[in-house]
């Protein structure tokens, strides 16, 4: 194992002569063992941490080598929480201890605080200069480990302020900020929608960077969280909208050929583990993207002409003041008679995927009685988890998103700890493992970015004038997700099962009408919703585009998601060929947009065991 050589220059900090800081952040461990990054709240926490993610099982010590310049007396700060304290403080699953030289501090971890903040570990004297350190997993069930501060200062007492923090980080690692050049386009999100849009635009021309916040791609279709690309493509009257979509099919199958295709294409850069969170502007227009890298926490800058976000979350449109909704419109605003009679925060839930196998063997799993409890009345039997396991309702999916996680892990540890430990069917049980469980969540809605026009419940019905700039084909049902009665009854505002309420489309699920509402064919989704209204150079494909809460039920759907994509892409090379912004391809150059779109991308070289019509089409 390789030490941490870079320390007199990265990790310490002399506020004095005499006093010396060492700041080690656990993502940058030479040997993370067991222990896995978990990126997915750098926004709301600071930064990425280490999570002891063994569904039950201790997983192998995280360990790296430091290097003390001066032997003696250290006081150890650890940032850390409680992920159980918002249900019980009292109860502590992630426990874990922290080894010097294989010996361990007095106190555990993971105990306290109830939010993230530092925790005074003691005092330890070090006295030569290569010192091992190890996260050492006492449970299996998610210990958190964000940072370690090594200090002589007796009084140095570390801000749990984020702000604070940030700066402390700066002057204590003195992360840098890489510029990455200069771009046509910065895509930013590589889920099926941010894969079609860099393809797309990186084949017509377009310098394209993709900045993904993850080690692999694919975002909802990944093996991460393996949800199934759906909805038809390739139809009428744009019977080449689609091909990206097709070429790449279910990214979960086949990660290698993406990953292929991409660093095929000359005019991408892939930049993988690069969290984008930050923005420089030039009035109303994004002049560079800013993401931090996730195993490095250096910075990087990439400047652009134009940006599309493909984050889901509408992250980079926000932080660039790009005007957004989230939750339930009232019916009111729209007319649509699908939509609550006042404005509702609640929203789709997100869906965490878990899998138990059957083995050869009689297998045990711990009792959890800091997990959700269940019963006979409550307990849900079944070994594997449905597009129905989903939870957050009643929370805002981007600034609750750990408590929405953690809620989950909660869920599926506690119903599977009482059908292993006290269920009347255990026996049924007994040889079943619970042998996976994603600590990535699936994320259905958060918010969306609002274009020149909003597509709404009538828009799909086909009720309004149609579009001369409809590309995009949809062809699933008004699909809404509401918390499951039996559940909310059980678990009054904490529910984790959901009910679907559709609306029929002839290409969707088939199911009676709904009474009052007609959706007799497809629709075309205008590309007026995948620009920004007040960003000039922004664009936007996937969840996130320019939707009411009703039509965003149909629109979410991956097969028209990747579509948006391949339009963007086509819609970028209008721009960079005609110096125009994206609301210019409408006013001035949309002919040269349809010709694109008539034509369809060219699919290079695709391999002849590559299978090209998925069987969504």
């Amino acid at each position: 194992m390789k030490k941490i050589i870079l320390l007199a220059v990265t990790f310490i900090f002399c506020a004095s002569a005499s006093t010396q800081i060492i700041f080690l952040e656990t993502e940058k461990f030479e040997d993370k063992g067991g222990w896995v990054i978990d990126p997915l709240f750098i926004d709301q926490m600071g930064s990425p941490f280490l999570l002891a993610h063994g569904i039950g099982k201790p997983v192998d010590d995280a360990k790296t080598v430091i290097e003390i310049n001066e032997p003696g007396d250290y006081s150890v700060w650890v940032r850390t929480r409680n992920w159980n304290a918002d249900w019980d403080e009292s109860q502590s699953p992630g426990r874990y201890q922290i080894l010097f030289n294989g010996k361990p501090l007095p106190n555990e971890f993971g105990i306290a605080p109830s939010k993230w903040g530092w925790i005074n570990g003691g005092s330890i004297y070090l006295d030569q200069e290569d010192v091992e350190i190890r996260l050492h997993d006492l449970t299996g069930f998610d210990g958190r480990c964000d940072a370690i501060i090594l200090t002589k200062d007796k009084y140095f007492v570390p801000s749990n302020d984020n702000e604070e923090l940030t700066k402390l980080r700066e002057a204590l690692l003195g992360a840098q900020t890489i510029d990455e050049g200069d771009f046509d386009l910065v895509v930013v999100g590589a889920g099926l929608a941010g894969l079609t849009t860099a393809l797309s635009a990186a084949r017509l021309g377009v310098k394209t960077a993709l900045v993904h916040n993850r080690p692999i791609v694919g975002g909802n279709n990944s093996s991460e969280i393996n949800i199934v690309i759906q909805g038809g493509i390739c139809l009428p009257p744009y019977k080449n909208i689609g091909k990206v979509v097709a070429e790449i099919g279910n990214v979960y199958d086949k990660h290698d050929y993406v990953i292929s295709a991409i660093k095929n294409e000359p005019n991408i850069k892939l930049f993988l583990n690069m969290h984008g969170n930050g923005v420089e502007m030039d009035g109303t227009k994004i002049k560079s993207v800013l993401a931090t890298n996730i195993l490095t926490a250096d910075r990087h800058k990439f400047k652009c002409k134009y940006v599309a976000d493909c984050t889901g979350d509408g992250a980079i449109g926000f932080l660039a003041g790009a005007e957004y909704r989230i939750g339930r419109e009232p019916r009111r605003e729209f007319g649509e008679v699908l939509a609550p009679e006042e404005p509702s925060s609640l929203s789709y839930g997100s869906t965490v995927k878990w899998n138990a196998t059957k083995t050869k063997k009689q297998e045990g799993f711990p009792v959890t009685p800091w997990a959700l409890q269940f019963s006979e009345v409550t307990v849900q039997y079944a070994t594997s988890y449905d597009w129905d396991w989903e939870t957050g309702f009643r929370y805002n999916q981007i600034e609750d998103f750990e408590y929405i996680r953690d809620y989950f892990l909660r869920v599926i540890y506690g119903n599977w700890s009482y059908i292993k430990n006290f269920s009347k069917r255990k026996e049924d049980y007994k040889d079943y493992d619970l042998t996976y469980v994603s600590f990535v969540p699936g994320k259905r809605e958060s918010r969306r970015l609002i274009g020149d026009v909003i597509f709404t419940q009538q828009d799909i019905e086909g009720e309004y004038v149609k579009y001369d700039d409809a590309f995009v084909k949809g062809t699933y049902s008004i699909d809404q997700h509401f918390p499951h009665p039996e559940n909310t009854v059980q678990f009054p505002g904490e529910e984790f099962r959901s009910i679907q309420k559709h609306c029929y489309n002839p290409l969707g699920p088939t199911e009676p009408k709904i009474p009052g509402v007609n959706i007799n064919n497809p629709y075309l989704i205008p590309y007026r919703c995948l620009y920004s209204k007040n960003i000039n150079n922004l664009f936007m494909a996937g969840r996130d585009i320019s939707v009411s809460h009703i039509a965003l039920t149909s629109t979410r759907l991956q097969g028209a998601t990747g579509m948006m994509g391949e339009i963007v892409g086509m819609a970028s090379s209008v721009c960079v060929k005609n110096e125009c912004s994206p609301r210019e391809v409408y006013t001035l150059h949309l002919s040269k947009l349809k010709k694109l779109v008539q034509q369809g991308i060219m699919i290079p070289n695709v391999p002849e065991n590559v299978k090209f019509v998925p069987e969504w089409h």
